[in-house]
């Protein structure tokens, strides 16, 4: 049997025997077979002798551990060896992977469990922005892990609906964070589960952020066409979305018709993303739209204008946005900082100054330095390619040194 068919076998038997649903599954098997439960609860102890036909407890390996017992098997400190190196007897990666703490889903949650979810995502969300995906993709996956747990639990509807909104909100957060550490079917397949919490809590506003990063991903991945739908998609029932998120939305598609080299309704769209702008009210904004300030709307419609300003040989309008991105983005947002710089920097460099482009581009170096973020690197290679065209200039070529050193380390 598979750990996932034994828990599920051990769960049917017990609700047959006690007309309890119980929530065992294949990593609390897991953590059975490596010994990090000793002496898991009768319960669940007397489905496993039924399941796998024995009579003791001590015949599926389990040791009852008394206080004292228990006390002699923790590792001690030698103090007469104070101070002396402690060996791990592996690496640090693997000795840490044994490590597991215990914190099963309760079977009822409330209001206040709802809030811990989205007060854990504006944490992980604030680490993601300031370092990228790498740092922040591990510790909330395992974050969604515990709180995809809550979603099967007792809770009034009204509390049960809130729950699939905050919790498909930490799935974003995930999935961008997968993202934009290059772990593309990872992204997909936390993409789909937030969703999925979205139309459960019927919630229209996630539903249209889901989709927007959505279409980030699949433009990334160069499907610029799906990527259009998708943002498309999301602007179904747009008078469900507050004008922050009419705005967003407005601006994703400038981007992808510009792609696609649709210019004139590329230019248009901005304009009507402007208008959303002017009217939002972000205090009716939902969490996950918080990043979405003045300074992200000047980097998003800046950059869906870069090929019109390429076509038109002026950097013009995209480079004014552009630059009025860097200058308003906060502290908490380097990464977005960084984009926008570098994206000027590669337009200035394109079809403007190419000694004024160097400077830019070695100000987004010492950007990008803190950042672990493989969008990030890819924006530095375009930099580095639309500079090679201008190496013949020693500002360039002394800004291409900079980009190798920086490009090799990543």
């Amino acid at each position: 049997m598979s750990r996932r068919e034994l828990a599920e076998a051990v769960n049917t038997w017990l609700w047959r025997a006690t007309g309890k649903r119980y929530s065992l599954d294949a990593h609390t098997i897991a953590r059975y077979e490596r010994g990090a439960v000793r002496w898991p609860g009768e319960h669940y102890r007397a489905g496993l002798r039924h399941v796998l036909g024995v009579e003791a407890d001590a015949e599926l390996g389990f040791r009852t551990t008394s206080v004292a017992s228990a006390a002699s098997d923790r590792p001690t400190l030698d103090l007469s060896r104070f101070g002396a190196e402690v060996e791990l007897g592996s690496g640090a990666r693997e000795f840490v992977d044994r490590i597991v703490v215990d914190s099963p889903s309760p079977t009822s949650v409330g209001r206040v469990d709802v809030e811990q979810v989205r007060a854990t995502t504006t944490a992980l969300a604030a680490v993601e922005n300031l370092f990228g995906g790498a740092l922040a993709g591990q510790a909330a996956a395992a974050h969604l892990r515990w709180s995809a747990g809550l979603v099967d639990a007792r809770a009034e509807q009204v509390v049960k609906e809130a729950l699939f909104e905050a919790v498909g909100n930490l799935a974003g957060v995930v999935a961008f964070s997968a993202f934009d550490s290059g772990n593309h079917s990872a992204a997909d397949d936390c993409f789909r589960f937030a969703l999925w919490c979205a139309g459960r809590g019927r919630s229209w506003a996630l539903r249209a952020a889901t989709l927007a990063d959505m279409a980030r991903h699949a433009a990334y991945l160069g499907n610029v066409d799906d990527a259009l739908s998708l943002v498309e998609l999301a602007q179904v029932r747009a008078d469900r979305l507050s004008g922050t998120a009419q705005a967003m939305l407005s601006s994703l598609r400038a981007r992808r018709l510009a792609q696609l080299g649709r210019v004139g309704e590329a230019v248009a769209e901005v304009d009507r993303a402007d208008a959303h702008f002017a009217v939002r009210r972000p205090e009716e904004d939902p969490p996950w739209l918080v990043y979405y300030d003045d300074a992200e709307h000047q980097g998003t419609t800046g950059r869906a204008l870069i090929p019109v300003a390429i076509a038109e040989r002026d950097p013009g309008h995209a480079a004014e946005r552009l630059t009025a991105a860097v200058r308003l983005h906060g502290s908490n947002y380097p990464r977005s900082r960084a984009f926008s710089r570098i994206r000027l920097a590669s337009l200035t460099m394109s079809v403007g100054d190419p000694v004024e482009a160097a400077v830019i581009g070695c100000q987004a170096l010492g950007d990008a330095t803190s950042l672990r973020s493989r969008r990030v690197v890819g924006e530095l290679r375009a930099l580095d390619e639309a500079a090679r065209r201008r190496a013949d200039v020693p500002d360039v070529a002394d800004l291409r040194h900079g980009l190798t050193a920086v490009l090799g380390e990543r």
